[in-house]
């Protein structure tokens, strides 16, 4: 497809990690308007200012992007594509609250159809369950607008693939994989995503199908990783390093190079879950899945314990190095560090937190964690390397050294401070 802004118009909903490089893209194609009822959120966009770091200020200021916070100020579109958050409750079940408000707001636009009679597409890219987009949605749209689906509006869904931080992988070089109501709808939709990626479209064969990939991917990664913790606890009991063992085994062709540790963030850690409630809906006990799950959610618990006894049992001073859920992004969501800090101070351990890369403010609010900048200019009874961020790798073993008391410890949850490390996961 050719640039054709004046033709096709596109509103993303939602400007998180997900939206924001969508609607960036997009709109190197398309006439696109970012809507985020986040009105602060907006206010930094337009100075080019993007806190989760995926879109950097020269060239969000580039971005032929409109940003908006109030959706009656957008018109009429081709497409609305929702792209929020979809997290778990308290006791890990959906929490669809924000793809339902979103629904919400599409709807109140979508009565103002463009004057050309084009039907306007809704396409989703949260991670849901397999039914979400047509059994809950449809419904919410409908509801809101007075209008019906499958004749006054379509519906369509496209699972996102954002990996924060990762720019190798971008949604403008992986392959999209498109669903649409209908055959006619499905080709809309994969011409849209088609003409901005170099990777390709997959076209899946319903909307379900296109729900139920993007939400095993994550579940297998969970499930695997939840293998490598299990085996890293037993080896821990023979005295045996997985850090050797997996340089070992991974000399096999065919082995999967994954690795144990903590799982957090928006994905992995969350969207197995997704998965095991539509099961249980249906009568069915995911036991793999639950297993899995259950396995990675303990984990910070027993590294806690472990690090206990790598200290002989007595509490002291622990500065901890990292609290975003993986190394050289500001993201904290769903952060097990989080979790390993709380098990830590239940032990009696007082712990101070570094992070060159989250943001103070969200740490408090989020975990009620100070992240304190001058963390590094004292010494400690322990240093954990929890986060490999690049600041923390460049230091090197010997200098996290010297931010020891004597007889301290250096433990290493991920395995790449080798020989320096006292501790190693």
């Amino acid at each position: 497809m050719t640039n054709a802004k004046q033709d096709i118009r596109v509103i993303v909903v939602g400007l998180g990690y997900v939206g924001l490089p969508l609607a960036v893209v997009l709109a190197g194609k398309f006439d696109t308007i970012g809507l985020d009822v986040n009105q602060k959120r907006i206010a930094e966009l337009e100075t080019g200012h993007d806190r989760t770091g995926e879109i950097n200020a020269e060239r969000m200021k580039a971005s032929t992007l409109t940003l908006t916070g109030d959706p009656a100020a957008c018109p009429p579109a081709d497409f609305y594509i929702v792209t929020v958050p979809t997290p778990i409750d308290a006791a890990n079940r959906p929490d669809l609250g924000m793809v339902e408000a979103a629904s919400r707001t599409v709807a109140a636009m979508l009565p103002a159809a463009r004057a050309d009679g084009r039907v306007p597409v809704v396409v989703y890219e949260s991670t849901v369950y397999p039914g979400v987009t047509e059994d809950i949605c449809a419904p919410i749209l409908e509801a809101g607008s007075g209008l019906v689906c499958g004749r006054d509006f379509f519906l369509g869904y496209s699972p996102e693939r954002i990996n924060p931080g990762d720019r190798e992988h971008t949604v403008d070089k992986i392959t999209k994989v498109v669903s649409g109501q209908t055959p006619e709808i499905l080709e809309r939709v994969a011409a849209l995503y088609g003409a901005i990626t170099t990777g390709g479209v997959f076209r899946a064969a319903s909307i379900k199908a296109a729900e139920a990939a993007k939400v095993i991917e994550n579940a297998q990664r969970d499930i695997n990783i939840a293998f490598m913790n299990e085996i890293a606890q037993i080896f821990a009991g023979l005295d045996i390093s997985v850090w050797d063992v997996l340089a070992a085994a991974r000399t096999k062709w065919n082995f999967l190079p994954f690795a144990p540790g903590l799982v957090g963030g928006h994905c992995i850690g969350v969207d197995p879950y997704y998965l095991s409630h539509r099961a249980q809906q249906l009568g069915i006990d995911p036991r793999v899945i639950l297993a899995g799950r259950g396995i990675n959610d303990a984990m910070a618990g027993w590294v806690a314990k472990q690090l206990h006894s790598a200290r002989g049992d007595k509490p002291g001073s622990v500065l901890m190095l990292g609290l975003t859920f993986k190394e050289d992004i500001p993201d904290l969501r769903n952060s097990k560090v989080a979790d390993l800090i709380t098990a830590l101070g239940r032990l009696g351990h007082g712990v101070r937190v570094h992070d060159p890369h989250a943001d103070t403010a969200e740490a408090m609010h989020e975990y009620g964690i100070p992240v304190v900048a001058d963390a590094l200019s004292q010494t400690y009874d322990m240093v954990v390397l929890a986060v490999p961020h690049a600041e923390y790798l460049a230091m090197g073993g010997a200098d996290l050294r010297g931010r020891l008391n004597p007889g301290g410890t250096l433990a290493d949850l991920k395995g790449v401070l080798g020989k320096a490390a006292d501790w190693t996961l």
